[in-house]
């Protein structure tokens, strides 16, 4: 038998089971602000906005697994092309560009055009220290961090705060080994 060959992220995203956008740009919206009720602190929402998106990424990357028929990427330059191209496009329906490559290929951006998260936003001047997509550098950390990829994920642009695009700063800090929990040999 042949072996699959990896969807596009167009074509996964053609298939995938999707929630109204509005409801989910209005309901993450609500999320976000019952953090800046509860919690008071500007930088304590980012913090717990990252922390909720690691514990999304540590589990969305099995779906995107499975559905994409992805194999495994020779190095981290091809995993953030297929992050920028088939993850943001299954998950958000928006497809990323990668740029921005440092000299030894372990940095790079991931730059957003269009973020179907902010429809709808508009951020008051007590919360300008507010990283509103912050979830997304979590859910890339976390996913990073299942296939063996310590990274450090950090917003650079964001469209709130008066640029023209979102950009997250993608660091790789230590690629894992991965670890078996038996030996072949025993």
């Amino acid at each position: 038998m042949a072996p699959v060959a990896p969807r596009s992220g167009d074509a996964i995203f053609a298939n995938i089971e999707r929630v109204n956008a509005e409801l989910f740009t209005l309901t993450y919206g609500a999320i976000v602000r019952q953090l800046l009720t509860d919690l008071e602190e500007v930088e304590e929402v980012n913090k717990q906005l990252e922390q909720m998106g690691y514990n999304i990424g540590i589990r969305l990357i099995d779906e995107f697994l499975a559905k994409s028929n992805v194999s495994r990427c020779v190095d981290f330059r091809e995993t953030a092309d297929v992050i920028a191209k088939v993850g943001f496009k299954m998950f958000l329906g928006v497809t990323a560009s990668v740029s921005n490559w440092d000299a030894e290929g372990t940095c790079c951006s991931i730059i957003l055009e269009d973020n179907p998260l902010v429809d709808f936003v508009e951020l008051p001047d007590t919360c300008q220290g507010l990283y509103y997509c912050n979830i997304l550098s979590g859910v890339i950390r976390g996913a990073l961090e299942m296939v063996s990829m310590k990274t450090e994920v950090t917003w650079i642009h964001d469209v709130l705060r008066g640029d023209d695009v979102f950009e997250l700063q993608v660091k790789l800090l230590k690629q894992v080994p991965e670890e078996y929990p038996y030996k072949d040999d025993e």
